[in-house]
């Protein structure tokens, strides 16, 4: 989630940021060039009134001279041609030599608004990629209310180029910082927001794999998040109640019929006494009965493995596997099986006396199911962070249909109906592994049987 709402916030950011940083920028480069045009403005003044003396001083020689020297000594200081011009054009003085208004564009425009005698209008925004860019101020000399010149002055821009350049500089490397610093803060609010939904998401899965005792810390994130892990506390409460009753009633129920069950056997067999040898509905009635029997206790074990929690440690999987493939050799050998084990050394986190248990059902049904002259057997190996026990047979295998609803509690194939068993057995084997992370997946196996893969994790669960 994370990946999805970190550059939603990251885009609103930047959104922001520039939103605010051209504003910025423009007015930047505008408060530079109006103080150019301050400056220029007040040249074309302190000229003007130089002027003025010359075109009305007898002495015109030398208050021409002054004025040439000034703005010989403005031009040479600056940089930036300067001029006073009659209205027909001509020049009282100017620097450099030989420069003159031009015959049109803007600075024939400025000339022609100071002649009406105002001061020319701010020239237009000059941009630091204008590499041509000009600011042209004119200003009218008045001499008894009429305009009888006008002082011109032509600046180039490549110091107000450079300026506003800076400025941007600064400007860009201010929002560079903050976006840092938004970034930083996204990541902080981000994880605050979805670390209540990682936690609320990890205790589902937990009490999904069968750790119902998995809560949540509702003492941060966002209010809402807050009540909504207070309300997954108490849905899973609810939940562990409803499962802990199924759980006493079956163990109860299951116990509770064993002692009838057990004196209805007895009277069976003491019925057995007075009925000839070899009478076929009594010998029904002792299968029957022997079979509730098993289903009793198996629905007990169902109970009580669904009950314990797992004592998980650091276990030799290979080590425990070959045990219990030489425990169930001697049974193998009489049902004309042949059982064997292979593969490596592996460990994996889980419960020993669990997955004995566990094995032990997964061995039991691949016997019963394979017939004489078949091969059961158990392998394990380990692949990246899983280490695995597959326990393939030659027995008849199971169709696509039934490997979805093999593992079902009282499930079991219609084929194989006359076989002994209560149908529990896998189920009792996955509720013995899931506590510790373990789970059991069916799957066929070439050119027939079954293959059932038992999954551990090697790395310890946190």
């Amino acid at each position: 989630m994370r990946t999805r709402l970190l550059p939603l916030l990251i885009i609103l950011m930047a959104g922001v940021l520039l939103a605010l940083g051209f504003p910025l920028a423009v007015s930047v480069a505008a408060a530079q060039q109006q103080r150019v045009v301050v400056d220029r403005i007040d040249d074309t003044v302190r000229f003007a009134a130089l002027a003025q003396f010359v075109t009305g001083s007898e002495t015109l020689d030398e208050r021409r001279s002054t004025l040439q020297e000034q703005l010989n000594r403005f031009n040479a200081t600056y940089g930036i041609g300067a001029g006073v011009f009659y209205r027909d054009g001509k020049a009282m003085a100017r620097a450099p030599e030989g420069w003159s208004v031009p015959a049109d564009g803007r600075g024939r425009e400025a000339f022609e608004e100071a002649l009406t005698g105002r001061r020319s209008q701010d020239p237009p925004q000059v941009w630091p990629w204008q590499g041509n860019g000009r600011l042209v101020v004119a200003s009218p000399v008045v001499r008894d209310g009429d305009v009888v010149a006008v002082v011109y002055t032509d600046s180039p821009t490549g110091q107000l180029r450079s300026r506003v350049l800076r400025g941007w500089l600064l400007i860009a490397a201010g929002e560079g910082a903050a976006m840092l610093l938004a970034v930083g803060a996204a990541f902080r609010l981000t994880g605050w927001v979805l670390r209540p939904v990682r936690i609320l998401d990890g205790a589902a899965h937990d009490i999904a794999t069968g750790r119902m005792n998995s809560r949540v810390a509702a003492a941060s994130g966002p209010p809402e998040l807050r009540r909504l892990a207070r309300s997954f506390n108490e849905m899973a409460d609810n939940v562990e109640e409803a499962m802990e009753q199924q759980r006493a009633f079956v163990a109860d129920a299951s116990h509770q019929l064993r002692n009838p069950l057990a004196a209805l056997l007895l009277r069976i067999e003491l019925l057995a006494l007075e009925l000839p040898e070899g009478n076929e509905e009594i010998a029904s009635v002792r299968t029957e009965g022997k079979r509730l029997a098993q289903v009793l206790d198996d629905l007990l074990d169902l109970a009580l493995a669904e009950h314990v929690s797992a004592a998980l440690q650091l276990t030799d999987i290979g080590e425990l596997a070959a045990e219990r493939v030489a425990a169930w050799h001697l049974l193998a050998e009489e049902r004309g099986v042949r059982l064997t084990g292979a593969g490596t050394a592996v460990t994996a986190w889980a419960d020993p006396v669990a997955l004995s248990s566990a094995l032990d059902a997964v061995i039991d049904n691949a016997l019963k199911f394979t017939p004489r002259g078949e091969e059961v057997t158990v392998t394990t190996a380990s692949h990246g962070d899983t280490s695995t026990v597959v326990v393939t047979d030659g027995g008849p295998g199971l169709t696509d249909e039934e490997l979805t609803r093999v593992g079902d509690r009282f499930w079991r194939s219609n084929r194989h109906q006359n076989v002994k068993g209560s149908g529990l057995g896998l189920s009792i084997s996955r509720a013995l592994l899931s506590p510790g992370g373990g789970r059991i997946d069916y799957a066929h196996h070439d050119p027939q049987g079954l293959r059932v893969t038992v999954s551990l994790p090697r790395t310890a669960p946190s």
